[in-house]
């Protein structure tokens, strides 16, 4: 049984262990093959990505085992965000862990952000179409695919999809 996995906001000590396994989950994965690839670049720049979005940690035992960025709609670092969304980005679990929770935790940890916030009313987000693990997690954790937003990295054949959970309390 593993102990007990707290998400919390990231600090500056946290972002070269944020930058190490966003690399090792994008590439572990098969996501791209290199972790030169300009779009890992941008994601390894951790402060970078802090200045307009919050990025989260997932820590077990004092050990940070995985993150999550949130955007609102309009910023820096939000893609496909709607006004009365938040966007979930860069979620990401080191691929000595995965399917321990901290996907899960880390998912939920940004639903509760969205609740908080007045004028959000659901969280967005983006993953790749053959992503079969990331487009199972999001199912399993009550989002639904939006495919009239599904979208293109341009100027490349990748099929990015879209999803989207309401947040409002009944």
């Amino acid at each position: 049984m593993h102990s007990q996995i707290t998400v919390r906001p990231a600090l500056p000590e946290d972002y070269d262990a944020v930058a190490r396994i966003t690399m090792a989950s994008y590439v572990t994965a098969g996501y791209y093959g290199s972790p030169d690839h300009p779009y890992l670049e941008k994601l390894r720049d951790v402060a970078g990505r802090a200045r307009y979005a919050d990025v989260f940690v997932a820590e077990r035992d004092g050990r940070i085992i995985g993150s999550v960025t949130s955007a609102k709609a309009g910023g820096d670092f939000s893609d496909i965000g709607l006004p009365d969304e938040l966007e979930m980005r860069t979620l990401v679990v080191d691929p000595e862990v995965q399917r321990s929770g901290a996907g899960r935790a880390l998912v939920q940890a940004i639903v509760d952000q969205a609740r908080s916030l007045d004028g959000i009313n659901a969280v967005s987000l983006t993953t790749g179409a053959t992503w079969e693990s990331a487009n199972a997690l999001y199912a399993k954790t009550g989002f639904e695919r939006e495919p009239e937003r599904d979208w293109f990295v341009p100027g490349t054949d990748i099929k990015l999809f879209v999803y989207r959970q309401d947040v409002r309390q009944p």
